[in-house]
């Protein structure tokens, strides 16, 4: 094993890890993701039939083999060599902790005293040296060890260092792109490359198989939610060099706060159009692979709460959210203004204003409300609902109704997607604004002032701007300031500009989902393409390596078996709108607590979206459990349905002392910067300006006052 892992490492997947740690890592990775004969897999349905064995398997340990399209299932990660900023970042799980953690374990896994303490009697041999590595170990032993550490509730270090570096080899292993644009996994799962495929037909591959458009809804389980498509956004992109001065002026100022520093570089918009297709990062496509795919994502696309329990998707490029979410518009429902204005007395969400400020956003960012066209998964859940007497109709999307990428969830690559980048970024370019990326936003500059209301008044922000080893401070001074970094970030940024208010990070809401799955062998060419649904559930979308990441690993034979029908699985899940509340402790640091009363809700979502899979005619169903929850639907009694959807329940996290244990999403953050009435209610009031500071104003997701229920 130890030899297998000195010897260069697939192009696709080059990286680096100490000695020490590297064979422990890469035995990890081979049982996580073994060479397996391709006729031992059972994949009904699935798109590429199995090659004919080439040979008598040898009776030693597996040896992997290079990466070949119809050879996937004798694919090994061991040739996966996760980069070194990948395996040292602190971004991956939250927490710089859950890396010095796995270094720590993988550490003692390279030594045999290690060795016999983590996996205890399973290394003794009866030859010299008597106790083997892990790296030593077969590759059945090792995967043995894999499923108890998974299960493990005495020592649950060992599960959480299971799950990271689960969930960072299957996201590299299934995301990453080379220089080329390829991911050679792709093909043998049903997924070409942009290069082999073209990038219009990849994109739509995202959305209409494996992969699902935007649907909306309420955490209870009679909320609504949407099956229309999700598309959307572009933007071009041009370096420039770092502003060396800033003029005063009184121009109103957006600065956007950034986790991570590039190099500054100006924004070029035409029109409202990007020059080039594609949400462009120094001129690389932003798609599911990775490194590019990271640029977009907050935590590279990995970012969860300290406890593991909620992988978080946020957005970190121009344009926030909007250039990365599903296109879903959904305007604030009466109900959540109505609690807004009575229970919060927040006059404004009862005004005419209001209702015209949403109308004046939906003309400027050209909702629609048709879609010409739906992928597999929202096909299915209309199928399902309409089988199971649900009303069903469409939602609206700020795009065309023929529009059909696909890749809007990483950057829409016709720029057809009106998001932020496309429109209100383009109206401040059309009216003077500069925008620099590459350039966070570190305080807002607050003076002092003798009011009878605010003791302190904004008159600009303090920024680092970072190009290189060149590092340049700046000072913008503007009469109102405006914070938009997102409710993960916008906390940040008022904290470290001396604002005390108790409110400030606190009462974060994540719209926390739970997924089920169903498998449709069958091509889905009898399904109709039109219509929509107001239900509970929603659809997803999930390329390659969200997929896997999301997925339980119960064996790596059954992880191959699912990765080989991801081009016929659909996923469906169930939102709550969350009573339960975090806080933003720091950078990328997310704490979070459930409502008994959301995992109630929730349970009852997730037993709905099966029911919808089982009516729309899956062949199998199932859960995210750890354990694999599943059962085949072909004969399946409604009685022994029932049975199993009685067992159906959300799980804890993996922090918990629970056996089985699931991984929950979001990908809506709000509510950490929340209005009130008054300080004591809130961080900012109704119009959105600070209770501390005059001209400080916060215009993002993190002023509501609480969760919104459909995507903010």
């Amino acid at each position: 094993m130890e030899r297998g892992w000195k010897r260069e490492c697939h192009p696709l997947l080059k990286g680096g890890r100490r000695a020490g740690e590297g064979p422990s890592h890469a035995a990890m990775c081979e049982a996580l993701i073994p060479p397996l004969e391709a006729e031992n897999l059972s994949i009904p349905g699935s798109r590429e039939e199995p090659p004919a064995r080439a040979s008598k398997p040898s009776t030693g340990p597996p040896a992997p083999i290079p990466l070949s399209p119809t050879r996937f299932p004798a694919d090994s990660s061991s040739f996966l060599s996760l980069p070194s900023s990948s395996l040292s970042n602190s971004a991956a799980f939250g927490l710089s902790e859950g890396t010095y953690l796995m270094k720590a374990v993988l550490w003692a896994l390279s030594t045999r005293l290690g060795t016999l303490t983590l996996c205890g009697l399973v290394c003794l041999s009866g030859e010299f040296p008597f106790v083997h590595r892990f790296s030593e170990l077969p590759l059945r032993k090792r995967e043995k060890l894999l499923q108890r550490w998974s299960r493990e509730t005495f020592f649950r270090p060992l599960r959480l260092v299971f799950l990271l570096v689960k969930i960072l080899a299957l996201y590299n292993f299934f995301s990453r792109l080379d220089e080329n644009l390829e991911n050679r996994a792709w093909e043998a799962i049903g997924t070409a490359s942009p290069k082999k495929k073209g990038l219009a037909e990849h994109a739509e591959r995202g959305a209409g198989e494996g992969s699902g458009g935007d649907g909306e809804g309420d955490g209870l389980i009679l909320a609504q939610v949407s099956v229309a498509e999700g598309p959307q956004g572009a933007r071009g992109s041009h370096r420039g060099r770092p502003q060396r001065r800033v003029r005063r002026g009184d121009r109103r100022l957006r600065l956007r706060r950034r986790g991570r520093r590039r190099r500054p570089r100006r924004l070029r918009l035409e029109g409202g159009r990007p020059r080039e297709g594609g949400l462009l990062r120094g001129g690389r496509l932003l798609l599911e692979g990775r490194p590019v795919h990271g640029e977009a994502l907050r935590g590279e696309g990995i970012l969860s709460t300290l406890d593991g329990k909620i992988m978080i998707l946020a957005g970190a490029t121009v344009g926030g959210g909007s250039a990365v979410n599903w296109a879903a518009c959904i305007r604030t429902p009466a109900d959540v203004m109505r609690e807004w204005a009575e229970d919060h007395r927040l006059s404004l969400f009862r005004s005419s204003d209001y209702l015209s400020a949403m109308d004046a956003v939906w003309k400027r960012i050209g909702v629609t409300e048709r879609c010409a066209e739906e992928g597999l998964q929202n096909k299915i859940l209309r199928r399902g609902c309409e089988k199971l007497g649900l009303k069903v109709e469409f939602v609206a999307r700020n795009s065309p109704e023929g529009h059909f990428c696909g890749s809007c969830g990483y950057g829409c690559p016709t720029g057809e997607k009106r998001g932020t980048d496309t429109t209100w970024l383009v109206d401040a370019v059309d009216h003077g604004a500069v925008l620099i990326t590459g350039c966070e936003a570190e305080k807002f500059l607050l003076e002092k002032q003798k009011t009878k209301t605010k003791t302190q008044k904004c008159v600009g922000v303090a920024a680092l701007a970072v190009a290189g080893e060149v590092k340049r401070r700046l000072r913008v001074h503007a009469k109102v300031s405006i914070s938009s970094g997102g409710a993960l970030r916008t906390p940040l940024l008022l904290a470290a500009s001396g604002l005390k208010n108790r409110h400030i990070g606190k009462n974060l809401h994540l719209h926390p989902v739970i997924m089920a799955w169903g498998y449709f062998p069958e091509a889905g060419s009898d399904l109709p393409g039109s219509g929509g649904s107001r239900v509970i559930v929603e659809t997803p979308g999930l390329g390659p390596g969200s997929f896997a990441t999301l997925i339980p690993w119960v064996s790596g034979r059954d992880m191959k078996e699912r990765m080989c029908r991801y081009e016929r699985t659909a996923h469906l899940f169930a939102l709550a709108r969350d009573r339960g509340a975090g806080a933003v402790e720091g950078d990328q640091r997310i704490s979070y607590k459930f409502h008994a009363g959301d995992r109630e809700e929730l349970r009852r979502g997730l037993r709905r979206a099966l029911r919808i899979l089982v009516a729309a005619g899956a062949a199998e169903v199932g859960t995210h459990r750890s354990d694999g929850e599943r059962i085949k639907c072909r004969g399946l009694k409604e009685e022994e349905l029932e049975e199993f959807l009685d067992g159906v329940a959300p799980p804890r996290g993996p922090s918990s002392g629970d056996k089985l244990w699931s991984l929950y999403a979001s990908a809506h953050q709000m509510g950490s910067c929340r209005m009130g009435a008054s300080e004591e209610e809130g961080a900012v009031d109704e119009n959105g300006e600070s209770w501390e500071a005059e001209g400080m104003f916060v215009c993002d997701a993190s002023l509501f006052p609480t969760a919104l229920g459909v995507n903010p």
